[in-house]
Parts: structure tokens; C-alpha cells; sequence
């Protein structure tokens, strides 16, 4: 492949958040989100014209000028095509197998609908799950559903040990879930931070376990106010190993 001086996107990880909207925007597939970060897969599939530029709600993406291999408009489409070749047989397995498709990338923003809309099931308890998705790993900073909200931080751990955390604690509520132990912290931050800096949080509650590792958690939220320069109450609740909440704390930044 020729190589040239030409113009070609630049993308500085240290801002990108990973929310992904560059790669929708780029028609020629170029871009991809791996290991929570946007990367140019290839140089050829870039036509160096930046309509990603746009799209960065951080301002991680420009336009430098070095050698890089020639932007091949036939092999950026063959590319996108068998991109969305594979989505389709993804899609269709997934349908097949289950009946339905995995909506784990999929926004969904319940929280202007009224609780006299859901109904009810008579034997068991409500789902109080107000958006898609909650991983905060997936989840978009400028999703609808964060604005004039109250924000709840919970660990992956905490549903499976308080059975109460749908009527107790996300009532109301736009939660966020993560692990700081196993997952990639610097990420959380960068999230945490982007979703603080961009919409009005009323408060957050941080839902930990009582285990030094999701004491993360709390961290990670204050780092992120305090770097947005606002000021919002945190309330801290801690659950038990037996499923209990054990402490309930109000924290000022």
C-alpha cells in the first residue's frame, strides 16, 4: 500500500470516554471502540476530511497532517458492508437462539413514563429500571436520561446481595453499575466525569458492599464532581455480606 504526507484523524486517548458516537458518524468504518477507547482500525479506511470531528463530545478526535497509508474508498466499503454483513448474522442468530436481540447497546429512556403505565406483575415486584443500559462501561454521557436526574452508583455485587434495591433504592433514580476492582478504573473516571460535566445531577448515592475494593466507587464519583467544579450531595449506603444495609452516610464535596 502507497504511503503519503496527507491529512488523517488523530484521536487522544487520554480525553475519548469511549461513548462511541465518532464511530456512527464515520460512513467509512474507520473507527472502533476497543478496550474502551476509539481506534482508527485502519488508515486506509480514513478519508481525512474529520466528519467525526463533530461527533467527539469530549474534543478527542483532530486532524494531523504525517505519512499514512492512502485513504482506499473500495476497501472502506467492502469494510462497512461486511460490517453490517456480520451485524445481520449476529442479529439473526441472536433471534433465532432466543427469540430476541440483545438490547445491550441499545439506549432505552423510560423515565418520562409514568409508574400507572407499567404494570404491575401479581407475583413479584416491579422493575424500577427506568433506561438501558446500566453498565456504566456502556452507558453514554449525553443519554437523555442522565439530565435533571438523581444519579445512583451501585456495585455489580450489590443486587444479588439486597433483594430490596429496586423498591429501597432505584425508585426514581437513573443508575449507573460497576466494579472497580476487576474493571478498567481510569475509564470509570473519564466516564463518571463526562456524565457529571454534561448534565445537571440533582444527587448521587453510592450503593457499595462492605469490602474495601468498592470503597472505588466513592472515590471515583468525588474525583469526577470535584473536577466538574460542582457541587452535589453524595449520600453513601453500605450493604452487608448478609444482605443488610449497614451504614447510611451523607458526604460533602
Amino acid at each position: 500500500m502507497t504511503k503519503t504526507v496527507r491529512q488523517i484523524i488523530k484521536i487522544d486517548e487520554e480525553l475519548c470516554d469511549g461513548c462511541g458516537l465518532c464511530v456512527t458518524g464515520c460512513a467509512e468504518g474507520a473507527l472502533q471502540v476497543i478496550d474502551g477507547k476509539a481506534k482508527l482500525v485502519s488508515e486506509t479506511y480514513c478519508d481525512g476530511l474529520g466528519a467525526c470531528l463533530g461527533e467527539c463530545p469530549r474534543g478527542a478526535i483532530s486532524i494531523e497532517t504525517r505519512v499514512a497509508e492512502d485513504f482506499d474508498e473500495e476497501a472502506a466499503m467492502e469494510h462497512v458492508a461486511a460490517q453490517k454483513k456480520k451485524e445481520e448474522v449476529r442479529a439473526q442468530f441472536a433471534a433465532a437462539r432466543t427469540g430476541f436481540v440483545c438490547p445491550s447497546a441499545k439506549m432505552i429512556d423510560r423515565t418520562r413514563e409514568t409508574t400507572q403505565s407499567t404494570p404491575v406483575k401479581p407475583a413479584g415486584t416491579p422493575s424500577e429500571l427506568r433506561q438501558w443500559p446500566v453498565k456504566l462501561y456502556l452507558v453514554n454521557p449525553n443519554a437523555s436520561y442522565f439530565e435533571d436526574s438523581d444519579l445512583l452508583l451501585a456495585a455489580d455485587c450489590v443486587p444479588f446481595a439486597y433483594g430490596g434495591i429496586h423498591q429501597d433504592f432505584m425508585r426514581g433514580k437513573t443508575i449507573v453499575t460497576g466494579c472497580p476492582k476487576f474493571d478498567d478504573v481510569r475509564m470509570y473516571a473519564e466516564k463518571l466525569e463526562a456524565i457529571i460535566s454534561a448534565n445537571t445531577i440533582r444527587s448521587v448515592t453510592v450503593l457499595q458492599m462492605e469490602v474495601p475494593c468498592c470503597s472505588g466507587m466513592l472515590r471515583l464519583i468525588q474525583h469526577a464532581i470535584e473536577a466538574s467544579g460542582k457541587s452535589i450531595p453524595i449520600e453513601v449506603v453500605t450493604i452487608s455480606l448478609a444482605g443488610d444495609v449497614k451504614s447510611t452516610n451523607s458526604v460533602a464535596i
